[in-house]
């Protein structure tokens, strides 16, 4: 029998081994295109189902790479994953991909991992601290759909507007400070904000939905439209920007 290894641990353990295995994966060069993106969704998501039904054996889990099982909605713990967010930045050679693991309790992410290989960083809810320095001036939205209220809250609080693959990716560059805000809207799903959702509200970031509240997660419908992750002193300020653009366009 294996060693236990508590939560905390484990997200983390899983977010550096599945990193591992993505850019060995992409660094051979065997691969390429689409091929190489769902080959590093299928292999990563193999290796965690793995490690999940070695040391977790009575869990819940919700994947983008696997079969959802409704079970789960009776399960009071439930890892919900990204193997892989931001596949075609990963298959294209870009390095805003990330890898996602989150352990939900009671619809809320307890402990969480998010993974960037390329920079060769994992975050975790375990030492997650975000850098409060001077602001940068910016927002980062979705580099392939990015949302329309984005462009008037950057220009109501006097920001630019920049574009990144995954969200994962988005979320951690708030937390370094490269960005003051990320932004979403247009469709996600739990498993794409989960674990950057656990990170960053750990970290001391504001994190909601873009009226204002809380996450909840472990859903059987998993859809999850929207997020905000910001700096908390200027969230007010954003939402507020967010409500008045919404009144102003209510088919958005």
């Amino acid at each position: 029998m294996s060693a236990y290894v508590d939560d905390a641990i484990l997200a983390l353990r899983l977010a550096q081994g599945t990193s591992e295995i993505l850019k060995g994966v992409r660094n051979v060069g065997l691969l390429r295109g689409r091929v190489l993106g769902d080959s590093g969704d299928a292999l990563a998501q193999e290796w965690i189902g793995k490690v999940l039904e070695q040391h977790r054996p009575d869990d819940a889990m919700l994947s983008e790479e696997a079969a959802d099982r409704l079970e789960r909605l009776d399960c009071d713990r439930v890892w919900i994953i990204d193997p892989l967010d931001g596949t075609r930045e990963f298959a294209g050679g870009r390095q805003d991909w990330a890898v996602h693991i989150a352990l939900v309790e009671d619809h809320q992410p307890v402990h969480a991992a998010v993974g960037l290989p390329d920079l060769g960083r994992v975050f975790h809810t375990g030492e997650a601290k975000a850098v409060l320095g001077p602001m940068s001036g910016r927002i980062v939205v979705s580099r392939t759909r990015p949302p329309a209220l984005a462009g008037f809250v950057a220009e109501r609080l006097g920001r630019e507007v920049a574009q990144m693959g995954s969200a994962g990716a988005k979320a951690m560059h708030v937390l370094l400070g490269d960005y003051d805000a990320y932004i979403h809207s247009g469709g996600q799903y739990e498993w794409d904000s989960a674990a950057p959702v656990g990170v960053c509200r750990a970290a001391g970031l504001h994190v909601s939905r873009l009226d204002g509240s809380a996450h909840s997660y472990n859903n059987a419908d998993p859809f999850m439209p929207d997020t905000l992750i910001c700096r908390p002193e200027i969230a007010d300020d954003i939402l507020a920007a967010i409500a008045d653009w919404r009144e102003e366009h209510p088919e958005d």
